[in-house]
């Protein structure tokens, strides 16, 4: 019998075919390879091309994610402080009402220029009424503040202690804002008490006043 010579499947046959195609390619000459290498380099290249891509698809959109997660927090913040405005929005117009008030009744306690003379013959009658004799009444330099201006008076009055505490306290009942600074009391040769002490009153600057203050800062 004549022996058979086995021949080896298609399937090896191709596979040993498309391998012998990548053996002694020339990797600085690509071109000139064969159609197989040729073609799993471009799907290589392609692959690369693609997860590149994407990865710089996917930071850039991370980051666009992160930047709308920041400006939803800012949002949020915004409604919220904007939402507890609103609701507490009576509640803060009743105090400002209540504060304008007090400040209302405040300027009322203020003198313009022109009763400032008025005001110092109170503060002198108040200690006359009290049988006090004044050794010193000299109001001093007005100092200019932002919105009002300020009058020190350097008052020394003599009498009794039970007068002189009358007299603080009269002066302190005024109906313009007048205080008492730098107290001092000293027992005099009659035995009866000095009082030394600096008046402050204040008043409203006159518009002109009040240009020129503003034209210095």
């Amino acid at each position: 019998m004549s022996e058979e010579i086995a021949k080896p499947p298609a399937a090896a046959s191709k596979f040993a075919e498309i391998s012998s195609q990548f053996k002694g390619l020339d990797t600085r000459n690509p071109a000139s390879w064969p159609l197989y290498p040729q073609l799993l380099l471009y799907v290589a290249v392609t692959v690369a091309v693609i997860v590149v891509g994407w990865i710089f698809v996917l930071n850039s959109a991370s980051e666009s994610l992160q930047s709308s997660f920041s400006k939803e927090e800012d949002l949020k913040k915004t409604y919220v402080d904007k939402y507890s405005q609103a609701v507490n929005l009576q509640t803060l117009e009743e105090q400002r009402k209540q504060v304008q008030r007090y400040v209302t009744q405040l300027e009322k306690q203020l003198p313009n220029k022109a009763e400032m003379d008025s005001l110092l013959s109170d503060i002198n009658q108040a200690g006359l009424g009290r049988g006090l004799q004044f050794e010193l009444f000299k109001p001093g330099a007005i100092v200019a503040k932002q919105y009002y201006a300020e009058l020190p008076i350097d008052v020394r009055v003599t009498g009794r202690y039970h007068d002189i505490g009358q007299f603080a306290s009269d002066i302190a009942s005024l109906s313009r804002i007048v205080t008492l600074n730098n107290i001092a009391l000293s027992p005099t040769k009659d035995g009866s008490l000095s009082l030394n002490t600096t008046i402050k009153t204040f008043r409203y600057l006159d518009p002109d006043e009040a240009k020129n203050k503003k034209s210095q800062k």
